[in-house]
């Protein structure tokens, strides 16, 4: 267990291993048999669990490599952004308020900033302590905002580059991440969506905006990974509905789940 400075818990899937806080990889086509007679599963139930919540998320956006200063990347660059301070303010947000508690009531969110950091290449392979690191230097030098309680870094990678979250790896286990450092630093890892796993067959802007309300959703109502609003069988809110998408406005976002309506929405 891994603890933050305000005392929350980060929870582990059960016998250990990674808490369930990523953006699964896509199972697009496949069938799941359900053995004759059984009886159907429960219902999901998020549960809040005290922890913090961001109740008026304020979004930075940080491009890692040059590959986003090139035609090619500044193109997706503008269009991540024109996504952001879209669904910011959409009823995808609106309907998160079921999720508000005494004292953080959850409503729409900014982005507050953005930026590119090319510096430092990030590599073929990155591990989230690196990004970690890479965040917190950057917030000390004055590269990136001092955040706030409602701060969150979104991370976005350039195509080719693998993320190394715990044990797992991008495109072999997940297709994006938000984590929480021990000092509350709020954070979600964006890989590019280069394989078939990530791409769900969608383009690679929608599975870009699919995988990034999933996880802009889960920072929000579950920051601290397993303290917020958590289902302790199905995982957060975006764990329980990987990969089902609706068109809001120009974008592709993923359903969340409605504990008020027992369903995906």
């Amino acid at each position: 267990m891994t603890s933050g400075s305000a005392g929350w818990q980060v929870s582990v899937r059960p016998g250990g291993g990674d808490p369930l806080r990523i953006v699964p990889l896509s199972t697009a086509g496949e069938v799941v048999a359900v053995a004759a007679g059984a009886e159907p599963a429960p219902l999901p139930q998020l549960v809040y669990y005290d922890g913090p919540l961001l109740a008026a998320v304020e979004v930075f956006t940080v491009f890692w490599g040059s590959w986003s200063q090139a035609a090619e990347g500044a193109a997706v660059v503008e269009q991540v952004l024109a996504f952001f301070d879209f669904v910011l303010s959409s009823e995808l947000i609106e309907q998160l308020a079921e999720y508000s508690v005494p004292g953080q009531t959850i409503g729409r969110g900014s982005r507050i900033g953005t930026r590119t950091i090319a510096t430092t290449p990030p590599g073929t392979s990155v591990s989230d302590g690196a990004i970690q690191q890479l965040l917190q230097q950057a917030i000390a030098a004055g590269t990136l905002p001092q955040p706030n309680a409602n701060t969150l870094f979104f991370l976005f990678l350039p195509p080719g580059i693998a993320v190394v979250q715990g044990r797992s790896r991008s495109c072999e286990a997940f297709c994006g991440y938000h984590n929480a450092s021990s000092s509350n630093l709020f954070y979600a890892v964006m890989p590019y969506p280069d394989c078939s796993g990530c791409l769900g067959g969608l383009s690679p802007l929608d599975a870009l905006t699919t995988a990034s309300s999933h996880e802009l959703c889960e920072a929000i109502t579950d920051p601290v990974p397993g303290q917020g609003w958590y289902d302790l069988a199905h995982g957060e809110i975006g764990d329980i509905c990987p990969w089902q998408t609706k068109k809001l406005g120009a974008y592709t976002v993923q359903l969340e789940w409605s504990n008020t309506r027992g369903a995906c929405v």
